[in-house]
């Protein structure tokens, strides 16, 4: 009878849900764009195929698809961890340094 407590206990704390699994997620801030596209990118007149904003600072950087990369760039140079898709309709978020999707609050 015991062990069948524990085993549930167990289940119970060992939850999957990526937001306790992502020890980053108290890092997120209400955050304003930096600009309508790839900030980096508009700089030097580049182009981009999709946009990812930080949600530590708000920087808006082009995703890995993308030949500059800016978004992992910023990521390895201020280590900001989470970021969320920039893209109309799309909400997800992903943690660098945990390598995990997140779901939107």
């Amino acid at each position: 009878m015991n062990n069948s407590r524990e085993e549930e206990q167990k289940e119970t704390s060992s939850s999957t849900d990526p937001q306790v699994l992502c020890t980053h997620v108290e890092l997120i801030n209400d955050v304003t764009p930096s600009s309508q596209g790839c900030e980096e990118c508009l700089k030097i007149g580049d182009e981009w195929v999709n946009l990812r904003i930080c949600l530590i600072c708000g920087k808006v950087g082009c995703c890995d698809n993308s030949k500059n990369k800016h978004a992992t760039r910023h990521y390895h140079e201020t280590g900001h961890p989470i970021i969320q898709s920039f893209q109309p309709g799309e909400t997800w978020r992903w943690c660098y340094v945990d390598e995990i999707m997140l779901s939107e609050e």
